[in-house]
């Protein structure tokens, strides 16, 4: 069985934490509004809301995966990572219209 490489960007790392940072925030909401007694259909539009985070957090997480072995396999010289750059753009653009 193959090692998974990990995330060796740290602007990358930071992009994915930054977007769990705010999930954990939204789904504190969604806690305090059950405490608080909110209506199931606002709470659910909040749940729904923490979803397409986390959601959006995982093809964020995937392409940076992806460019990054990508350029580790093509070499990272500067036309490489801009054709990469574009191919990862759209990559992401198709996987998040898959949620």
């Amino acid at each position: 069985m193959t090692k998974m490489p990990t995330m060796k960007v740290d602007k990358h790392r930071t992009d994915l934490l930054n977007r769990l940072k705010r999930a954990e925030g939204q789904l504190r909401g969604v806690q305090r509004m059950i405490e608080e007694g909110q209506p199931c259909l606002d709470i659910a539009s909040q749940i729904s809301a923490v979803r397409k985070a986390l959601d959006s957090a995982y093809v964020r997480m995937t392409v940076c995966f992806m460019e990054q072995e990508f350029e580790s396999r093509l070499g990272d010289s500067p036309d490489t990572r801009r054709q990469l750059s574009e191919v990862m753009g759209d990559v992401q653009t198709l996987l998040g219209k898959v949620r």
